[in-house]
Parts: C-alpha cells; sequence; structure tokens
C-alpha cells in the first residue's frame, strides 16, 4: 500500500517504490502511491500561471512564467535554470536540485499536462507479494483485522460519495498516483481550496525532496467509464470538475525527516494538506464541486469508533485505477514503534493508488474525515492510516491562514 516508518530491513520494491518495514513488524510495509513511466506529453502542454508562496506568478507575455523572486532566488542557489523548469527542466532530479525543505516547494502551474492519457498512465505496473504480518499484535496493536472486500462506489461519484479525487503527481520514477479528499478551510467558510492526501503523494521524505507537477482531480471518471470508454476521452470526460493544481503544499516535519521508502518514523505522520487552484476558472474548488468535508482533529480511540470507511482509488492489480472503491470496518489500532502514536486499522483489499485516500466517519449525523490512507501489507488484506492530532491541526490551520484566503 503506502509508505510506512522505521528502520526495518529493505523488502522488494513494487512498482515505483520500494516496500517499507516498520520496527516490530516482521512483514514488509508496501507504499500505496503507484506509477510507471507516463506518457510523456510536456511537448503539447502551455506553462501557465501559477503560485507558490502564496504569490502569485507573473506572466512574461512569451509564455513563460515568472515565479516569485524569493523563490527565484531560492531555486537558484540550488543551481536551478528557472526560464526552463516549465520547459521540461523539471525533470532534472539530481540530489542537490530536489529541493526537500519545506520552505521550498515549487509547483508551476503547466497548463494541459495532466492529459486523460498521462492521468492513466500513472499506476503500478506489477505488484510484489510478500509475507503476512505475524508480529502485528504488540505493544497496542489489535490483531490483524479480517480482509474487508472493497466495494465499488455508486455513480455518479459526486451524488453519491464523499468530495474524493485523484492525486497526480511526477516523480524520478515516472508519473504517479493518490487520492484525496476536499475539505473545509475554517478560515473561508463556503470557499475551501483545500485537498488532504498522504505525506508521501507529496514528498519523499528523508531520502527526496518535494514531488513535482502536482495536481488534483475531483471526481475523476465521474461516470465509471470503462478502459474502452475511455479510449479517446476528453479531459472533460476524465475531470468534469477541472484540473486543479497544488499551489502550495504541507506535510509534516516528521515525514519531511523520517519518512523513506526503505524505513523511517514518518508513517504515523503521514498526511497532507494542498492548497489548489483551478487550471480554467476562478470559482474555489468547495463552490466547484459542492461539498467538503470537515476534519476531525480529536483522534478518537479506535475503540470507541463503530466503523470507519476508506475511500479511494485503488490503481495496482487487480484494480485499474479508473474506479472509486470504498471499505467500511470497525477499526483497530496498530503500533509501529512504542516511540510513534498508534495508527487505526481496517482490513480492506484496495492496492497502490488508494494512498492519501480519506478516512471517514459519521458524528452526530455529519461524516468527517478522520485519517488518510498509508500503508498496508503487500497481500492488500487491510489498511493503516495516521491519527490527526495536534501537530496534523496546526498543519491544517497554518495553510488555512496563510494561503486559504489566495
Amino acid at each position: 500500500m503506502r509508505s510506512a516508518p522505521a528502520p526495518a530491513p529493505a523488502a522488494p520494491r513494487r512498482g515505483r517504490r520500494t516496500v517499507l518495514a516498520a520496527t516490530g513488524l516482521v512483514a514488509a510495509l508496501a507504499l500505496t502511491a503507484t506509477a510507471c513511466g507516463g506518457s510523456e506529453e510536456e511537448a503539447d502542454a502551455k506553462p501557465s500561471g501559477g503560485t507558490s508562496q502564496a504569490a502569485e506568478a507573473g506572466d512574461t507575455g512569451d509564455g513563460k512564467v515568472q515565479l516569485p523572486a524569493d523563490l527565484a532566488d531560492r531555486l537558484k542557489e540550488h543551481g536551478i535554470d528557472v526560464d526552463k523548469w516549465k520547459d521540461g527542466g523539471w525533470k532534472d532530479w539530481d540530489r542537490d536540485k530536489w529541493l526537500s525543505e519545506a520552505k521550498d516547494f515549487v509547483n508551476p502551474m503547466i497548463e494541459g499536462l495532466w492529459k486523460p492519457d498521462r492521468m492513466q498512465s500513472a499506476k503500478e505496473a506489477d505488484k510484489t507479494v510478500t509475507t503476512k504480518d505475524t508480529a502485528a499484535d504488540q505493544g497496542v496493536s489489535d490483531p490483524e483485522p479480517a480482509p474487508v472486500e472493497a466495494v465499488a462506489e455508486k455513480t455518479p461519484y459526486h451524488d453519491n460519495a464523499a468530495p474524493v479525487g485523484k492525486v497526480f503527481f511526477d516523480s524520478p520514477e515516472g508519473s504517479m498516483v493518490c487520492s484525496g479528499t476536499v475539505i473545509k478551510d475554517a478560515n473561508h467558510p463556503g470557499k475551501s481550496n483545500l485537498v488532504w492526501t498522504a505525506g508521501h503523494c507529496v514528498h519523499a521524505g528523508g531520502s527526496g525532496g518535494w514531488y513535482r507537477n502536482i495536481a488534483f482531480v475531483p471526481s475523476y471518471n465521474d461516470l465509471d467509464k470503462s478502459e474502452a470508454e475511455l479510449a479517446g476521452a476528453t479531459t472533460t470526460e476524465m475531470a468534469p470538475y477541472g484540473t486543479w493544481w497544488a499551489d502550495w503544499a504541507s506535510t509534516s516535519n516528521q515525514w519531511i525527516q523520517g519518512g523513506s521508502e526503505e524505513g523511517g518514523d514518518g508513517a504515523a505522520y503521514d498526511y497532507s494538506v494542498l492548497h489548489v487552484k483551478p487550471e480554467q476558472g476562478s470559482k474555489s474548488l468547495e463552490e466547484t464541486v459542492g461539498a467538503a468535508l470537515e476534519v476531525d482533529f480529536s483522534t478518537p480511540s479506535a475503540t470507541e469508533i463503530g466503523s470507519m470507511g476508506a475511500w479511494g482509488y485503488p490503481a495496482a492489480p487487480p484494480y485499474n485505477g479508473l474506479k472509486m472503491f470504498k471499505c467500511v470496518d470497525r477499526p483497530g489500532r496498530l503500533s509501529l514503534s512504542p516511540s510513534l502514536p498508534t495508527m487505526y486499522r481496517i482490513g480492506c483489499t484496495m492496492t497502490g493508488g488508494s494512498s492519501g485516500g480519506g478516512w471517514f466517519r459519521v458524528v452526530d449525523g455529519e461524516t468527517k474525515l478522520v485519517s488518510n490512507t498509508s500503508i498496508g501489507p503487500l497481500d492488500n488484506t487491510w489498511l493503516a492510516g495516521p491519527q490527526l492530532g495536534r501537530e496534523a491541526e496546526a498543519m491544517y490551520q497554518n495553510m488555512s491562514r496563510t494561503y486559504g484566503g489566495q
């Protein structure tokens, strides 16, 4: 499934990322982000005005976009040619040019980059199998849950499901895909431009930096058309509510410092908030899709929750990334280390690509986001997600106050 924490023996690679193993766990935990080499549409993509550092990028009049001066200066300090960035310079993943610090996020919009065929190519081509976790019931971990078969969501998604969509991004290994959820903005009610996803869907953790060309597509393939029906599909058919580029992203310091493909202490803090802007149009994301969910930062105990559901777009076999699925189960506890917060865990057969998808529970009749998909075993029998406590709320509030009104 997705990224995990804590040093442990490295396991085989599956698709784009390697499998992770958590401290104290016997079984490897696989990344849920998926990828393969995406179709290269950059030659046909048009640079367009994006924002970063919450400052509007200016059009130079020659089809290129001028990045904010302070960010441009920082990029130059890393040896990056700003003028060539959007003309394909973003493909340079040299270690000294792969920006990692929280303040160095840069994601200028490249209009038309995420075309339907490029979106469909961002998925895992193969899958590695490993042994099941036989030592999870330790510390505050509950016994491994029985698998819960993922169920396809009813269509159209915008009428029957929470405001879930797909998060696309580019990594050194190719085009990648995760899932995400439109969330409410406490400081800008009714006009949110915020998306909740996993930290590993935006940043590689301690071994790398920020991913590039990060974009969100709400209600992707809203009518659940088949691969054959989508042959030659227009962007509007695949992205009925448009493509939304992240002009700012935040994730936890614990993920940036401790997240790793081969281990680390980041999984329990594997969450992220994106601030997005539309490739076309001016309305907010919440106004456009007509819905947004409140985030529950109360970290309720798993023992107090009767049922919890995970939604997402699994892309690794037997799924193809075109359909939205869900799993609903009574949550249990998963402890990766005595020094790390306990995670939620449910039975679920969703595979890679479901990473970052929201976990929801109903409180007083209102559906709230309480976690997101982070890790799971390679045999796809369960998923685990972080508890969203004070650190997550502080990240969210900072994003809302600083960038929410942009």
